[in-house]
C-alpha cells in the first residue's frame, strides 16, 4: 500500500485538485498501473455534498459563510460535511477483494481512526446508524445533581466518513478533525452530517492541545494499514 501526501504540512490543497488526483490515482489502481494508495492532504474550506444529502439539508447557494466557502456536490455516501485547514484527509485508493463488502470496508475505517484517537488517550465509538468516529455522550450521574442534564455533552463527531466504490476500487474516504475551527460545523452554515442532534469535536478539543494537522499522520497510516490490508487485494 502506497502512502502519498500531497501538500500536507506545507500548502492547503484545493478540492477540485485533490478530487481531479483521486480520480487519476483510481484509474491508475483500477488498471493494475499503481499499486493501492493512501492520499494524504489538507483541504482550503469547503462543503461538500453527497448522494444522500436531501434537498433541506444542502446549504443555499454555491458558498456558505462571510469566507464565502464554496458548496461541491460530490459522488460519495453520506450528507454534507466540510473539510478545510486543521482537518487531516485520508483518501484511500484501493482495490478491494472479491466479493466487495462495502460494509467490512468501513468498519475497518472506523476502527483504525478509533485505534489512533486511543493513543492520545482519547475514547471514542461507532454509533448505530451514523457513519463515523464518535466521542461518547457524558456519562449522567444521579448522584451528581449539580449537573444539569443540558450541561451535559451529546456525542460528537471527530471524524466523519463517506466512500464510493467503482469497479472495484475505493474514492473519497475520512475527514479526521485535528484542530480545525469547529465553528464551520455551526448548525447555522450547515447540518453535519445530516444530523442536528449531535455535536462535532477534534483531537485537538478533546485533549486541550494544539496538534499540527500532519501530526497523526504516521499513526494513522500505520493502522489504516493494519485494518485495511485483509481487504486490499494487493496488500502485499
Amino acid at each position: 500500500m502506497l502512502r502519498q501526501d500531497v501538500g500536507l504540512g506545507s500548502r492547503l490543497i484545493p478540492f477540485h485538485e485533490g478530487l481531479q488526483l483521486q480520480r487519476t490515482v483510481h484509474a491508475e489502481v483500477v488498471a493494475g498501473r499503481r499499486p493501492s494508495t493512501l492520499l494524504l492532504m489538507e483541504h482550503e474550506p469547503v462543503y461538500t455534498v453527497g448522494r444522500r444529502t436531501h434537498t433541506w439539508e444542502r446549504p443555499d447557494g454555491d458558498v456558505v459563510g462571510p469566507g464565502h466557502v464554496p458548496v461541491v456536490d460530490v459522488d460519495r455516501g453520506g450528507k454534507t460535511t466540510w473539510h478545510g485547514p486543521g482537518q487531516l484527509t485520508v483518501y484511500p485508493i484501493l482495490r478491494l477483494t472479491p466479493p466487495l463488502d462495502v460494509i467490512r470496508y468501513v468498519r475497518a475505517l472506523e476502527a483504525a481512526v478509533i485505534e489512533l484517537c486511543a493513543l492520545y488517550g482519547l475514547e471514542t465509538i461507532r454509533v448505530e446508524g451514523r457513519s463515523g468516529v464518535w466521542v461518547p455522550a457524558d456519562p449522567a450521574d444521579p448522584a451528581d445533581a449539580t449537573v444539569p442534564d443540558r450541561c451535559r455533552r451529546n456525542e460528537r463527531k471527530i471524524c466523519a466518513l463517506g466512500v464510493r466504490v467503482a469497479r472495484g476500487a475505493t474514492m473519497h474516504g475520512i475527514g479526521l478533525n485535528v484542530d480545525p475551527d469547529l465553528e464551520a460545523f455551526s448548525l447555522e452554515r450547515i447540518i453535519p452530517c445530516g444530523i442536528d442532534d449531535a455535536g462535532v469535536t477534534s483531537l485537538s478539543a478533546e485533549t486541550g492541545h494544539h496538534l499540527a494537522t500532519n501530526a497523526p499522520a504516521d499513526a494513522l497510516v500505520a493502522a489504516l494499514e493494519a485494518y485495511l490490508a485483509p481487504l486490499v487485494a494487493d496488500a502485499t
